[in-house]
């Protein structure tokens, strides 16, 4: 059922067309799985293709190296979502945020099938805006698709997220192929494609969204909101000259600039702004005690996340090397590409997200609370690392182990996520101030930035590291955390003010 408000858009608070909910949702759904498509298309080559020998079209990048440039680029895909939740939330709005982001996307990939390291490096940079862009406003207007205390919301989230696997799901297994098999470029290329066909979907469907993210917060005063969109303008025009005395230094041989240099400066970064944040939402004036109360919450969330996504997001790094190291592929007489095993996640999500979406309708007032949810999110991410450390064992004997282990490895972490991600995405768009929404899913999309960092170091310990300790050391962290958690569930509950 539709209806409609006084000024003509769809209603979507009301609205049950797209299977009892709104169908701005399908919109989202599958603007979200191509941008996933592209996303994960290009993460399944990218170690593979930093790796790979120049011989072989790689870049021959040693694995120290290449882990560096990996932690950083996926770090940075997530930090880059606060200013562009910020973006949002002043300036474009969430609706052209998330055109504005596939735009920088598309050039990205396609900027990747250069022949040239200068292109490679470029394209990156590229990915990294228009993804800080598009993926937390994508999800804000997610938020905005629900009424406030319309118990659809985590519900709503959990479809959303098999847009997200659906379009991983597909992604490794078409990119991956053409990428290992045919060239590397042409996989990213595809990749681009993708994203093309998304931002076709986007604004074809943009009508179903009702007033969802169609305005940014108003300014005090007009004065406000000029003196405001100068002030980005100047923020931007600086970042871009220092980034551009950076680059000519280096090129001169002034300065040295490596990928480690850079990733630990990262991870010095994402600690302050992490800080900074959350500084200014407990201790900061304009707050209401209902607010700092609920920050307090996101900021246990936020925590977890962090450690969750360190396991989660090994996948695309020190996983991806077991897969093509100690794994057997060959099912059938056919040896299947290693970036292959990046689909199995999104395989299991797609099983496992409609029952999980059932589920936490059926418990009805049994559910568990976010922060219950996330706990036992890391106990099954420890689980999933400690059951790696026996083929680890027999890896290092030189054997090749059986594709069982990692896919075991991937389904118990799959339950975990369901646990979290789509969870998390709900929570922060009931625990943020209205005000600040977009720079709030940014900031939950740090916590993934934090994760993927971590995940990016323990890619380049793959070879320095004994495989069962570097897995271990893994395991024994998450669950550590898992019992933190565990003890900080009621009090967390409690910050929470209310909501579920």
């Amino acid at each position: 059922m539709k209806s409609f408000t006084a000024d003509g858009t769809i209603d979507t608070s009301r609205d049950t067309s797209f299977f009892g909910h709104p169908r701005g949702l399908a919109t989202l759904f599958f603007t979200e799985m191509w941008e996933r498509f592209s996303y994960y298309g290009m993460r399944a080559l990218l170690i593979l293709f930093m790796t790979a020998s120049v011989a072989k079209g790689g870049l021959g990048f040693p694995v120290v190296k290449a882990g560096a440039i990996y932690g950083f680029y996926t770090a940075m895909v997530y930090l880059l979502s606060l200013p562009g939740g910020w973006v949002a939330d002043r300036i474009f709005g969430q609706r052209r945020a998330v055109l504005y982001g596939g735009i920088l996307i598309v050039a990205g990939q396609f900027s990747l099938m250069s022949p040239s390291v200068q292109g490679f490096y470029a394209g990156l940079g590229l990915l990294m805006l228009g993804t800080g862009m598009l993926k937390p406003n994508v999800s804000t207007i997610v938020g905005q698709l629900y009424a406030q205390g319309d118990r659809r919301r985590d519900s709503g989230f959990s479809i959303f997220y098999m847009g997200i696997n659906l379009g991983g799901l597909l992604a490794p297994l078409a990119c991956g192929y053409v990428g290992e098999r045919v060239g590397w470029r042409l996989g990213f290329g595809l990749a681009g494609v993708g994203m093309i066909a998304g931002l076709i979907q986007y604004l074809l469907g943009a009508k179903y969204l009702g007033s969802a993210g169609l305005h940014p917060a108003p300014p005090a005063s007009p004065e406000a909101g000029r003196r405001l969109k100068r002030n980005a303008g100047l923020g931007a025009l600086a970042a871009a000259l220092i980034l551009g005395a950076v680059g000519l230094l280096a090129s001169t041989g002034r300065i040295e600039i490596t990928p480690e240099g850079i990733s630990a400066t990262l991870g010095l970064v994402l600690i302050l702004v992490s800080v900074a944040i959350f500084a200014w939402l407990l201790l900061g004036p304009g707050w209401t005690a209902t607010e700092r109360k609920r920050s307090g919450a996101i900021m246990v969330l936020f925590l977890a996340s962090a450690v969750f996504w360190a396991s989660y997001e090994q996948a695309g790094s020190s996983l991806s090397l077991f897969a093509e190291r100690s794994t057997n592929r060959v099912v059938f007489g056919f040896d299947f590409p290693a970036s292959w095993f990046q689909f199995v996640p999104s395989f299991f999500v797609m099983i496992l997200a409609p029952v999980f979406a059932w589920l936490w309708i059926a418990l009805d007032k049994w559910e568990p609370s976010s922060p219950a949810k996330f706990a036992w999110a890391l106990v099954l991410g420890g689980i999933a690392f400690a059951i790696l450390v026996p083929p680890a064992k027999a890896a290092m004997t030189g054997a090749l182990v059986s594709p069982w282990w990692l896919t075991g490895t991937y389904f118990i972490q799959t339950m975990g996520e369901m646990c979290l991600s789509p969870v998390g995405l709900s929570a922060m768009t009931k625990l943020a101030p209205a005000r600040i929404a977009g720079l709030m899913m940014g900031l939950w999309f740090v916590s993934i930035s934090i994760g993927d960092y971590l995940a990016g170091k323990a890619a380049s310990l793959y070879e320095s590291m004994a495989l069962p300790t570097l897995f271990g050391t893994v395991a024994c962290f998450a669950l550590a955390a898992a019992v933190v958690l565990a003890l900080l569930i009621r009090p967390t509950v409690r910050l929470m003010s209310g909501v579920k």
